[in-house]
């Protein structure tokens, strides 16, 4: 009798066991529904026609841009809206986009020329430390050229104020030094403006990076 009874009040406790384990398990497998639905991601698209029907797809459309649209999530939750697309105002937006575009391609050719503002600016510096030499040694030769004309003009002052003809090697070599004159100030000009433009497009870059970074 006694073995009757253990065996069934066993069995009893295994039901038990059963039971609260399944139980566990089903709420465990609502629980986890319950999160999947509640994904924040667009399962649904959901679009009113101009009579104000609601069309709904898993995937967005020509219509549904035409429209505007609602993304949804599995509950029908709307997470997203997006405008209708207007052609007039695509149009007057475009040259603006493509402006955009332009200085995107801009940034991108600074970034893989100078990286930073940093190099930009020892690069700068180098640049106009190297114009910087050569202004230095084309003006060093303007002064020779200047104290060579003195002498030139003393040596023809000599023979006018003797009321000799001017040799004509002395003539040559005052026009020639002239001449040299002209293209050495040429050259010291030409230097400094190409100096002037280096700086203004260095710092334009600078800038440009400075505010990338």
């Amino acid at each position: 009798m006694r073995t009757f009874f253990q065996k069934a009040l066993t069995k009893r406790a295994h039901t038990s066991l059963f039971s609260k384990s399944l139980l566990g398990l089903l709420l465990a497998l609502q629980i986890g529904q319950l999160s999947a639905n509640t994904d924040n991601k667009p399962a649904w698209y959901r679009y009113y026609d101009k009579n104000g029907v609601a069309n709904i797809s898993s995937n967005v459309t020509p219509n549904h841009i035409r429209y505007g649209y609602e993304a949804l999530d599995r509950n029908m939750q709307v997470i997203q809206r997006a405008r209708p697309y207007n052609s007039e105002t695509d149009a007057r937006q475009a040259p603006q986009r493509a402006a955009q575009a332009r200085q995107r391609e801009q940034d991108l050719k600074l970034k893989q020329a100078y990286t930073n503002s940093h190099i930009a600016t020892q690069q700068r510096d180098n640049a106009l430390a190297h114009i910087k030499k050569q202004i230095a040694f084309q003006q060093e030769q303007l002064k020779q050229l200047q104290n060579d004309r003195i002498v030139f003009k003393r040596q023809e002052m000599e023979y006018l104020r003797k009321v000799k003809p001017v040799p004509e090697q002395l003539k040559n070599n005052l026009n020639n030094n002239l001449t040299n004159l002209n293209q050495k100030r040429q050259q010291i000009q030409s230097l400094q403006t190409s100096y002037r433009k280096t700086q203004a497009e260095y710092d334009r870059i600078i800038t440009r990076l400075k505010a990338l970074e």
